[in-house]
């Protein structure tokens, strides 16, 4: 039994040798898909998207799915606070992408997007999704 423990022991030593751990660089970009219209769901992704552009993350907010709802100037209403934030984002340098096949989905145009917010294609979410050490979260 304590042969069978020391050859586990070892084992796990020696795979463990083999990975590499991730660590997010002080200044990684951080790639948000924010695919929630649920109030809580949706600000917690642009809070902590803008609390990491706060400290020198490079910051992408994709409003896919029912996220393009958030950033609708028609649910002012129902995301004042969010889209205040997103502005906020916008203003400091952060980039907000809305999903165009999303946007159709839902129903809404170009024109019903907040000032700055980008309709996606695939060279512009591409680039922010595949740049180098990006790090991607989503809510």
């Amino acid at each position: 039994m304590k042969f069978m423990n020391a050859l586990l022991l070892v084992m796990a030593l020696a795979v463990s040798g083999l990975t590499t751990p991730v660590l997010a660089g002080d200044t990684d970009p951080l790639f948000v898909n924010m695919t929630a219209d649920d109030a809580h769901r949706a600000n917690m992704a642009i809070t902590f998207g803008k609390a990491q552009m706060e400290r020198g993350h490079p910051l992408t907010v994709f409003l896919n799915d029912k996220g393009v709802l958030v950033g609708a100037k028609a649910n002012a209403g129902q995301y004042e606070e969010h889209q205040k934030k997103l502005i906020e984002i916008m203003k400091k340098g952060g980039v907000v992408i809305a999903c165009p096949m999303c946007m159709k989905h839902y129903g809404i145009e170009t024109d019903d997007l907040l000032p700055g917010i980008q309709v996606g294609k695939p060279e512009l979410t591409g680039a922010a999704l595949f740049k180098d050490g990006t790090q991607t979260l989503t809510w």
